[in-house]
C-alpha cells in the first residue's frame, strides 16, 4: 500500500505521485468523482491502475493518500 501524494497540476488534472519509486503521472479516470464522494479504482496515463476505498466527502487536493495497487 503506497503512500501517495495527489495534486492537481497547473491545467487542473490530478497527479498521482509515489515518491519510493519516483512515479509521477496524470490521473487519466477516477471510478467515482462527484460532489459527495472520491476514490474507487483510479487508472493513470501510463495504464497502471490503483485502488482506494471510496472517501466522503471527496479530499482537498494535495493530499497523501494510501492506494493498493490494482488487479
Amino acid at each position: 500500500m503506497p503512500s501517495v501524494m495527489v495534486r492537481r497540476n497547473d491545467e487542473g488534472k490530478l497527479l498521482f505521485y509515489v515518491a519510493k519509486k519516483d512515479l509521477e503521472e496524470v490521473i487519466t479516470k477516477v471510478e467515482v468523482d462527484t460532489a459527495e464522494e472520491w476514490g474507487g479504482e483510479v487508472t493513470l496515463s501510463d495504464g497502471e491502475r490503483f485502488y482506494i476505498e471510496p472517501i466522503r466527502p471527496p479530499p482537498a487536493f494535495p493530499t497523501t493518500l494510501r492506494f493498493r495497487r490494482g488487479d
